[in-house]
């Protein structure tokens, strides 16, 4: 790597002047008891920055390691932005190109789009312990890895011709980043939404031609593509917030943790318009109930004992209080809140085989506390801990949304908003 010549005028645009080498951080960290090559968040991050703005040669590739789980920046009591600070490290200093797998992991949309078309040979390939070794000698992608299954069809292709048409009946309206996840492996997670959200007296309608959020291409290496969906995002959140007066919200946390806040920080795309009208589903209805203006009815035979994990993105959003209390509203769920803890898939981290052990070994307490609660299920947030989860225990996971949609009183509850 070539070294620049020290510039006293070079600022960083992270905040690492704050760090009073308190090193709470380090104790947050999930990486560190698990992969001892993991320097650490503080010494990666603010103590690591003051060296790469004398000398970028100061660069460890060694950062790769780092979840981006941001557990360190909600533990700080100086607020430094020491994720960000990592992240945007590699993003200005890595020379490791993305390999043939991160490309395949990162590009969710065209990966997604070609595998639903073919989904029943799809989903039966890669569950083969022939192919998955074959994955594993030839892209590196740990054989013990199971891969989320593909839906025969589209969400986008379910709602035009079945929801579009219905969703102007209302009288206010959202509209839904559903992501790659709902279009692509699990399509009923949009439709328990709109199931919700129309109930609540609201259409639902989707954005104009949404990207993947890009949260897999940026810790990928992808940083130019991810740049160039970021603001195709920005440019349909805002045609739906600022010109349609019409809020988006998602069902995925990671998904809208990337939108509002890795945009502007890593990716430096601007969303100061947008960012206070896209939140998660389950904080817009409960804000509509706290406020009265909306009441679930659940239906009184709804019985069941659920346990919530709270994702690492929710835990930086401050936001699972929103999910856990709507969950708590359901007349018949014993609730079971689970310790803050990364499950360790990490998006595309836990998929790759120099990863696979480390991911383990991080949800390990996660995954003994949910085999020895005998819960129901377990409810969460964010796609991939769902993977984890239900890769690594016995337990099915769902979306707060989806139990919702199970448990609500359709009926009961449109009355509301028709008085």
């Amino acid at each position: 790597m070539t070294k620049k010549i020290f510039d006293p005028f070079n600022i960083s645009d992270n905040n690492f002047e704050q760090c009073v080498k308190c090193t709470i951080c380090t104790v947050y960290c999930p990486v560190m008891p698990v992969n001892p090559e993991f320097p650490g968040p503080k010494q990666s991050g603010p103590d690591g920055e003051r060296l790469r703005l004398k000398d970028p040669g100061f660069f460890d590739e060694s950062l790769k390691l780092c979840l981006n789980c941001k557990r360190c920046e909600v533990a700080c009591p100086h607020d430094v932005k020491i994720g960000d600070i990592i992240q945007s490290a590699r993003i200005k200093y890595s020379e490791n190109k993305p390999k043939v797998r991160d490309m395949i992991l990162a590009n969710t949309d065209i990966v997604g789009t070609l595998a639903s078309s073919l989904a029943p040979i799809v989903n039966t390939a890669v569950a083969l312990k022939p192919v998955r070794k074959m994955m594993d000698s030839v892209l590196k992608i740990d054989h013990h890895r199971m891969f989320p299954k593909y839906s025969g069809q589209r969400f986008e292709t379910w709602y035009r011709k079945n929801a579009k048409k219905t969703q102007g009946n209302f009288k206010k309206h959202v509209s839904y980043f559903h992501g790659c996840y709902v279009n692509y492996n699990f399509p009923q997670l949009g439709k328990d939404l709109i199931k919700i959200m129309n109930a609540a007296g609201y259409g639902v309608h989707l954005l104009n031609k949404e990207k993947c959020c890009g949260v897999a291409l940026i810790s990928n290496g992808l940083v130019n593509q991810a740049t160039k969906q970021a603001k195709h995002n920005v440019k349909a959140f805002t045609e739906s917030i600022v010109e349609k007066q019409m809020p988006v919200i998602s069902t995925s946390s990671t998904c809208i943790f990337t939108i509002r806040d890795e945009y502007p920080h890593l990716l430096g795309v601007k969303n100061d318009e947008i960012r206070e009208e896209s939140e998660l589903a389950t904080r817009f209805l409960f804000r509509l109930i706290d406020s009265g203006e909306l009441e679930l009815v659940f239906k009184k035979d709804y019985k069941k004992r659920i346990a919530y994990h709270t994702p690492c993105h929710m835990e930086k959003l401050g936001w699972s209080l929103y999910s856990t209390q709507l969950i708590k509203m359901i007349p018949g769920v014993d609730f079971v809140q689970l310790d803050s803890q990364c499950c360790g898939i990490a998006g595309t981290f836990g998929f790759k085989k120099e990863n696979y052990k480390s991911a383990q070994g991080i949800g390990q307490p996660l995954f003994n506390q949910i085999n020895d609660t005998k819960v129901d299920f377990v409810a969460t947030d964010c796609e991939t801990c769902k993977w984890q989860i239900e890769m690594s225990t016995p337990s099915k996971v769902e979306n707060p949304i989806s139990i919702l949609a199970e448990a609500i009183d359709v009926e009961a509850t449109m009355k509301f908003w028709n008085k």
